[in-house]
């Protein structure tokens, strides 16, 4: 069964299997909003760890991909940790075509026993973080609006293939997404504003000291150029304390006010993976 649940809005004649807000830059673009409804529909229809539906990518779609690809791998050499340049490696995307959901997920099956689910827009946080605990990330396979190719306001496959799958083939953040999930699925819901926070400030927005240096670690920061690049000046960076992490709120609209550096890449993971294990984020009795 796919998690998303069906609605419909009907807006300039046309019913949205998924609404798009009025300053959403696709809202008024007819052939838009019909080619997300049909990549919907196709996520729908969907079920889980059945062949992934193959999507035929039009030019104007694979030049947005390429476009953003070629800016995010100037940037990445400069502002992204060491180890997820190598992870890059391994997952090899392609500069000038939308690579499809179920070659990266076939991937990352075999380097971390991680599989990629199509789904047809935001989930609630507690079902998308309890996939997480059966080794399934769900992802979109729509494309963002080609009149403005370096910002979503919603995840995006250039979010998901730039900013996760490199990251989920390494065991180790593999691990932190599936014991996450594994958390979601016995949390309360004050308990899942405290695992949701961690994931925002690990998972999607974390940074490590390397080399004396700053580097991005979060998927939010690696498929976004303009965040990518001026996140040392428009965030303040706090010390590495998951506790605080914890009871910190975000704003996923904006670009980032706060954000956490750990010591290292290693212990991002050994922390994190500890936190979760140890149930740190459970009420205390």
């Amino acid at each position: 069964m796919n998690p998303f649940t069906l609605s419909t809005h009907h807006a300039g004649g046309i019913t949205d299997l998924v609404s798009l807000d009025p300053d959403h830059p696709g809202f008024s673009d007819t052939q838009y909003r019909q080619r997300r409804n049909s990549i919907a529909q196709s996520a729908i229809e969907h079920k889980t760890r059945s062949p992934i539906p193959i999507i035929d990518y039009t030019e104007e779609e694979n030049h947005v991909w390429t476009l953003v690809w070629q800016h995010l791998k100037e940037v990445h050499q400069k502002f992204v940790c060491l180890e997820i340049l190598q992870l890059q490696d391994i997952v090899s995307l392609p500069s000038n075509h939308v690579p499809q959901l179920k070659n990266i997920s076939v991937m990352l099956e075999r380097t971390a026993g991680f599989r990629m689910e199509p789904v047809a827009g935001l989930v609630s946080p507690r079902t998308f973080q309890r996939y997480l605990g059966q080794r399934i990330f769900l992802a979109t396979q729509y494309i963002r609006h080609s009149s403005k190719p370096f910002y979503t306001p919603e995840p995006d496959i250039i979010h998901e293939i730039v900013g996760h799958a490199a990251s989920l083939a390494h065991p180790g953040i593999a691990e932190v997404n599936r014991l996450l999930g594994l958390a979601s699925e016995v949390a309360t819901e004050r308990e899942m504003l405290r695992l949701g926070r961690v994931y925002w400030y690990t998972l999607e927005f974390g940074l490590v000291e390397q080399f004396g240096e700053v580097k991005a670690f979060g998927a939010g920061l690696l498929s976004s150029v303009g965040e990518l690049q001026g996140f040392s000046q428009k965030a303040q960076l706090q010390e590495w304390d998951l506790k605080i992490m914890m009871n910190t709120n975000y704003d996923p609209t904006t670009y980032q006010s706060i954000l956490f550096v750990a010591p290292s890449f290693t212990r991002l993971l050994a922390d994190t993976c500890c936190w979760l294990r140890e149930g740190m984020w459970r009420d205390q009795s």
